[in-house]
């Protein structure tokens, strides 16, 4: 890992624009670099500030950008809960990203085949690597400190072979979804985690300041060779003490 770097700001309105750039930046290097940008997207609240910030931009060009799901549950596509049914919404229909830039899983499969499905489907887009190695994961985590659908003293914490994992005991609904491994998680270029509100307040001092032992997945993501970011607001910060930035409105990451 490069270093981790904790990113603090007033509010999640002050944030936005940070994240944006933040995203805009990797994709310019990455498509600079090796001729597209991809990017493994979360659901939750992310949804809404990433579509606000970025539809904001009057020059945004997604047509080189390859994007995935770091995790979704097994619904239709046209179900609140889908992950990709609400980026769709309030996103993909309105950038030039191309379909074929879009990797949905298959919903309709059982949630062993749709794991297997979608890793086939994250083999094609990124071939000859052991893992995929994304240009830039957006990670939220839970009060419980899960990220993507990797959860508290499951097994598949300890996944170390799998691109994807099925999972059909989520303590939270749905109970049937896939997720991205850790594996895959810390081989990222750079990893984003995303964490407003004074309810993550606790869970997050424990994750940041609990050394190597944390109990929580979202700890044990360290990438390898890749940055790391925690971009909170002043309510998740409430708690910890550990040196942070402050860099206010206007920062470029």
């Amino acid at each position: 890992m490069t270093g981790r770097r904790i990113v603090v700001f007033t509010s999640s309105a002050e944030l936005g624009p940070a994240l944006t750039h933040l995203v805009t930046s990797r994709a310019e290097k990455a498509i600079t670099s090796h001729g597209r940008f991809t990017l493994g997207l979360s659901g939750g609240s992310l949804v809404s500030m990433l579509s606000k910030e970025l539809l904001a931009l009057t020059q945004l060009d997604c047509s080189k950008w390859v994007v995935g799901f770091c995790d979704e549950r097994l619904v239709s596509f046209s179900d609140p809960e889908s992950t990709y049914g609400v980026y769709k919404s309030q996103l993909f229909s309105k950038i030039n990203i191309p379909d074929s830039g879009i990797l949905t899983i298959d919903s309709s499969l059982p949630v062993t085949e749709c794991a297997e499905d979608y890793t086939r489907k994250l083999k094609e887009a990124f071939p000859g690597e052991d893992f995929p190695v994304f240009d830039l994961l957006l990670l939220g985590m839970g009060p419980d400190g899960h990220t993507c659908s990797l959860f508290p003293d499951h097994p598949l914490l300890e996944e170390t072979k799998k691109i994807v994992a099925p999972i059909s005991d989520s303590p939270k609904p749905s109970p049937q979804r896939v997720t991205m491994t850790f594996p895959v998680v810390n081989s990222a270029r750079c990893v984003a985690f995303i964490s407003t509100g004074g309810s993550k307040a606790t869970v997050l001092k424990e994750v940041l300041e609990g050394g190597k032992v944390s109990p929580y997945p979202a700890a044990r993501v360290v990438p390898t060779n890749g940055e790391l970011f925690w971009l909170i607001d002043d309510p998740a910060a409430a708690a910890l003490t550990i040196q942070v930035e402050r860099p206010g409105a206007g920062a470029k990451l």
